[in-house]
C-alpha cells in the first residue's frame, strides 16, 4: 500500500486496499463494473421473480411429501438468515427445519432473536453445538498463524454442520441468506474472504499451531460440497431473498413488527467473535474494513449515498473503549492472557499463501461457475 497510489472508486466506496482493484475511465471500480453489467441485468427482485420462487417453492413440496421437512435453514439470529426463515414459512409455504450451529459466540440479542422466530413462526429448532475445545484450539492456530481469514473456524462450523445435517436426514434443498442485495460486491480474498471451506489450508494451519485432535469439528471440503453432495447426493442451495424485493431497512423494520426482533449495529454482529474480528482484529491489524464492501453493496442496490458510506466509515463502528474491553473478553474465552493475544496481534501477518491451500482449483471453479452464469459477484 506504501508503494501504490491511494484511489477510491467514484461510485462506491471500493478502494486500494484490495490490492488487485481496477477503475475504468469514469473512475468506476470493476464492483461497480461487474454490478452493473453482470449481476443487475440478471436480477429481479419483483414480479418475476416472485413468480420464479413459487415454482421454486412448488417443486420442494413435491418431493417434501411424506417428510418430516422438506427443507432446512442455517439460523444465525441475523438479519439475512431471519428474513429467509420468514420468507420460506410465509410466502414460499415451505415446512423447514431450522438448524443453528453454536460455535460459542451467539450474542445474547442473536438467541433471543432465534426464540422469537421459532415461536412465532411455529418451526422446529435443531442446535448442535461444537465441541468448544476443538473450537478454541482452532480459533488460536488460525490466529497464530497471522492469516488474516480469521473467520475460517466459525463459517466451516455453521456450513460444515449444515451440509452434514442435511446429508443425515436426507434434506436434498438448503435455503441460505446469501444474496445480492447487502452481498453483490463480494470481499476480497485479501480481506480475508477466503472462498469456500478448504480442508488442506485448515488441516495444515492446525497441524503448525494446534494443541489438540479436531476429533468431532466438522470440516466438509468445497470441493466435496461443491461435487459430490450437489450432483451425486442432489443436494441443491437455493437463496431465496434474490428473488424478492429485500430493502435491508425494510426487512428489520417487518421483523421487528411481526417477531419483536431485534436488529444489529452492523452485518455479523450477531457474532461477538466476528464483530471483534471485523472492527477491531482486521482493520488495526491488516489495514481492512470489511464495511467497505458491506456499504458499497448497499450504494449499488440504491439502499446508502455514498457520503453516508464515507460519513459511515469515517469513524469506527463501535467505540475505541468497548473494543479494548472486548479485546479482553476474546482472550479471556480462548484461554490466552491479554499479552497473549497482543503479541500475536503485533506478530508478522501473513496470508493463507504461507500455508497449504487448493485456492488455485477454487478458482478454476470459481472461474467455471461465472462463465455458466452461476456465480455473477466478482471473483478473481
Amino acid at each position: 500500500m506504501s508503494k501504490k497510489t491511494y484511489r477510491i472508486c467514484a461510485n462506491c466506496i471500493m478502494d486500494t486496499t484490495d490490492p488487485n482493484i481496477h477503475f475504468d475511465e469514469r473512475g468506476w471500480c470493476d464492483y461497480c463494473q461487474n454490478f452493473h453489467s453482470n449481476i443487475k441485468p440478471n436480477w429481479h427482485p419483483d414480479e418475476n421473480g416472485e413468480n420464479e420462487l413459487i415454482k421454486i417453492a412448488e417443486k420442494i413440496k413435491k418431493e417434501g411429501k411424506g417428510k418430516d421437512f422438506d427443507c432446512i435453514i442455517g439460523l444465525s439470529g441475523g438479519l439475512d438468515s431471519s428474513y429467509t426463515a420468514y420468507i420460506v414459512k410465509e410466502i414460499m409455504g415451505l415446512r423447514p427445519l431450522l438448524l443453528h450451529v453454536d460455535a460459542g459466540w451467539n450474542t445474547d440479542k442473536a438467541v433471543g432473536n432465534i426464540e422469537k422466530l421459532v415461536n412465532e413462526l411455529g418451526l422446529e429448532l435443531y442446535t448442535e453445538v461444537i465441541n468448544w475445545e476443538e473450537m478454541k484450539d482452532l480459533q488460536v492456530a488460525m490466529l497464530r498463524a497471522q492469516i488474516a481469514d480469521q473467520d475460517i473456524p466459525q463459517d466451516t462450523a455453521f456450513f460444515s454442520a449444515l451440509y452434514k445435517f442435511s446429508r443425515k436426514y436426507k434434506i436434498k434443498y438448503v435455503l441460505t441468506g446469501g444474496n445480492f442485495s447487502t452481498e453483490c460486491c463480494r470481499e476480497p480474498d485479501e480481506w480475508g474472504a477466503y472462498p469456500g471451506i478448504d480442508k488442506t489450508l485448515i488441516n495444515d494451519i492446525h497441524s503448525k499451531f494446534g494443541r489438540i485432535p479436531l476429533e468431532t469439528f466438522p470440516i466438509v471440503d468445497i470441493m466435496v460440497y461443491k461435487l459430490y453432495y450437489k450432483y451425486v447426493l442432489g443436494m441443491e442451495v437455493i437463496k431465496p431473498l434474490n428473488f424478492v424485493p429485500y430493502i435491508k431497512k425494510d426487512a428489520e423494520a417487518k421483523l421487528e413488527e411481526l417477531f419483536g426482533w431485534e436488529k444489529f449495529q452492523h452485518k455479523h454482529h450477531e457474532s461477538r467473535f466476528t464483530r471483534f474480528y471485523e472492527d477491531y482484529w482486521m482493520p488495526r491489524k491488516f489495514g481492512y474494513e470489511k464495511r467497505r464492501a458491506h456499504f458499497s453493496s448497499l450504494i449499488m442496490t440504491g439502499q446508502m449515498t455514498r457520503d453516508e458510506a464515507l460519513q459511515r466509515i469515517s469513524e469506527p463502528e463501535m467505540d475505541s473503549h468497548f473494543l479494548e474491553r472486548e479485546f479482553e473478553y476474546v482472550a479471556n474465552k480462548l484461554d490466552l492472557t491479554v499479552e497473549e493475544l497482543q503479541k500475536i496481534f503485533e506478530g508478522e501477518n501473513k496470508t493463507y499463501k504461507d500455508y497449504k491451500n487448493k485456492r488455485f482449483l477454487i478458482g478454476i471453479g470459481a472461474n467455471v461457475m461465472q462463465r455458466l452464469g452461476l456465480e455473477r459477484r466478482l471473483f478473481r
